[in-house]
């Protein structure tokens, strides 16, 4: 499988991703696609093969095989790797449509745009990236229950008992290497582990991020309501209006008064 045109066709999602999508994209394809691809591929390659039983009755050793490894690690793993990257692939398709809606706009407007940024994570994108992320952890949690289940605890013993028709009695049967290909599979299963913690990271911060704006909004909003529902008014006239006066003033033009009247007195007693 060509996993470098998956790797250039994701790699345009990280201008649209967060910080934490960006790591996520890097742990998938570090530690996973490069792993399968280089490594686990090679590891698991002779499973078939290799696999031995102690009879030699025909059709056993192949029913024993079947039971014992329903689906091959590798194709499963292949599996998950395409489920989990392809709903990165709805913020691409999203985007997409933004700007062909942005270029359609602009043709009929005269140059006027309709997204000032057709891949800023608003609106309808917002819920598609969030939902993209709900996929991709649900996608990776689904698959390690699978393993889970069908290898009973992610456990790859060496030595499988196996009574199964056609075999004519219980017969042993083992794996090769067995301690590399449970080394491997931890570690995969390790990685997907930290894969969906990164989604539940980036889930809370998106979550966080949007109620904190809506929290500033609403606190702005009830500010500016409460200052036109209190609009403050002039309870007093500015000190500016008031003069200065000298307490002492009054005093002195009464008694000047006084020295008025009294000399008018006196002129008029004389005449």
């Amino acid at each position: 499988m060509n996993w470098s045109g998956l790797e250039s066709l994701l790699s345009g999602v990280n201008k649209y991703s967060t910080a934490f999508g960006r790591i996520w994209l890097s742990m998938v394809f570090v530690f996973r696609v490069l792993v399968f691809v280089v490594a686990a591929q090679r590891v698991w390659g002779d499973e078939n093969k290799d696999f031995v039983c102690n009879t030699r009755q025909p059709g056993c050793t192949n029913i024993c095989y079947d039971h014992l490894f329903p689906i091959s690690h590798i194709r499963l793993w292949a599996l998950q790797l395409i489920f989990v990257t392809c709903p990165s692939l709805m913020v691409m398709a999203h985007v997409k449509f933004r700007e062909g809606k942005d270029k359609k706009y602009v043709a009929l407007h005269h140059g006027s745009h309709l997204y000032a940024n057709p891949g800023k994570k608003r609106g309808g994108l917002w819920w598609t990236y969030l939902l993209s992320l709900v996929f991709k952890a649900g996608f990776d949690t689904s698959f390690l229950y699978i393993l889970y289940r069908i290898y009973h605890g992610y456990d790859l013993p060496r030595l499988s008992k196996c009574s199964l028709d056609p075999c004519p009695n219980t017969v042993d049967c083992f794996i090769s290497r067995p301690t590399e290909k449970k080394i491997f599979m931890l570690f995969m299963v390790i990685s997907s582990a930290l894969c969906i913690f990164m989604c539940i990271c980036e889930m809370i911060y998106l979550i966080g991020k949007r109620i904190a704006k809506l929290l500033r909004v609403r606190q702005e909003n009830e500010r500016l309501l409460f200052a036109e529902q209190h609009e403050l008014t002039n309870m007093a006239p500015p000190r500016s209006q008031y003069r200065k006066t000298d307490p002492t003033l009054a005093e002195s033009q009464m008694s000047l008064n006084r020295r008025e009247k009294a000399k008018e007195a006196n002129v008029t007693t004389t005449l």
